[in-house]
């Protein structure tokens, strides 16, 4: 990839670091593009799995002087809801007719303010939604060329959960208050049990199921709580979160249990225990291993890569994003 075909990140953190970061790009065609991150958000810990084919890692320069040469630019939807025009680049350089920028966002709707502000500023969009012009899930199955054995790991105790947002307006805890009287539940987290840094999955590990509850319910809004914390500890993701047919766009219907499956959360803590005593009927969750392994996605790397990319097919394709919001908040 030449110079103009660049790809730049604007955001926070290298101005705080006063390094270069690093990208790792597939070896496909081309050289890896150079990025200019100004601060990418926090970094999940989890790393993608090691058994998918290794990438190879090219070096980011962090010259800021040359903005106006790259092909796209990543605008991170968090420094722009706190720094406002301030996070947008100023003359010189001015942008770059055919520059393409690409506004980029992993929370959901109702934890991304300030959206109408930028109707008509961006090309692309860049997030967790499948109908993004960058789609960048925050996990996903693939079929590896081979089936490969699935173990179970040893079960000893029954419901986890992590959480350290609390936030006692959120479904998620208001469903949890009720469930918890049905059921016991071991709660990690700022409101819980203490929790190692990096041990999510050996800890969550030792449960049959997991509640991935998401913090707020949106179309395609399915996090690392389901990929990482339930299937990458081979848990049964208990969620709540979108209504059931989006999370069967993405995973098997027999791979997850959905709270609207039930009437009431007295109901669905009977049906946990029942699966508790038969273990034939548990196992039916872990049928879809066979077929499938699960990828966690790595922050923030293969965003970067999932840019370039689009970049190197878009041609001279450009477009308007003009109505952000009413497009994220749908």
């Amino acid at each position: 990839m030449g110079s103009s075909e660049a790809v730049f990140i604007v955001s926070e953190r290298v101005r705080s670091e006063g390094r270069p970061r690093r990208c790792v790009c597939p070896d496909s065609r081309g050289a890896p593009p150079r990025v200019l991150p100004r601060s990418p958000p926090r970094r999940p810990a989890e790393a993608p799995s090691p058994r998918e084919p290794r990438p190879r890692t090219a070096r980011c320069p962090a010259d800021r002087g040359r903005l106006g040469e790259a092909r796209a630019v990543l605008f991170h939807h968090r420094d722009l809801a706190l720094h406002g025009a301030q996070g947008l680049p100023r003359a010189p350089p001015p942008r770059p007719p055919a520059q393409i920028w690409v506004w980029m966002n992993f929370e959901s709707p109702s934890h991304s303010p300030g959206l109408r502000a930028f109707a008509g500023l961006f090309n692309w969009t860049m997030s967790y939604r499948a109908d993004s012009d960058v789609f960048v899930p925050y996990g996903y199955l693939y079929a590896p060329p081979a089936p490969r054995p699935f173990s179970l790991p040893r079960k000893t105790r029954l419901v986890a959960w992590v959480i350290s947002n609390w936030n006692e307006e959120h479904a998620r805890v208001r469903y949890y208050r009720q469930l918890k009287e049905h059921l016991a539940i071991d709660v990690y987290g700022a409101r819980g049990l203490a929790l190692a840094e990096g041990s999510v999955v050996t800890t969550v590990s030792a449960y049959k199921f997991y509640l991935a509850f998401e913090n707020s319910q949106h179309t395609d809004y399915i996090t690392e709580k389901l990929w990482r914390n339930a299937f990458a500890a081979s848990a049964v993701p208990v969620v709540l979160g979108p209504r059931r047919a989006n999370y069967e766009r993405f995973i098997p219907p027999d791979s997850f249990i959905h709270v609207d499956d039930f009437p009431s959360p007295r109901r669905l803590a009977t049906y946990l225990k029942f699966l508790d005593k038969s273990k034939p009927n548990y196992r039916r969750y872990f049928a879809w291993r066979k077929k499938y392994e699960v990828h966690v996605t790595s922050f923030w790397d293969e965003h970067y890569c999932k840019v370039c990319e689009a970049v190197r097919t878009a041609g001279n394709q450009i477009k308007t994003v003009r109505n952000l919001a009413s497009w994220f908040e749908s």
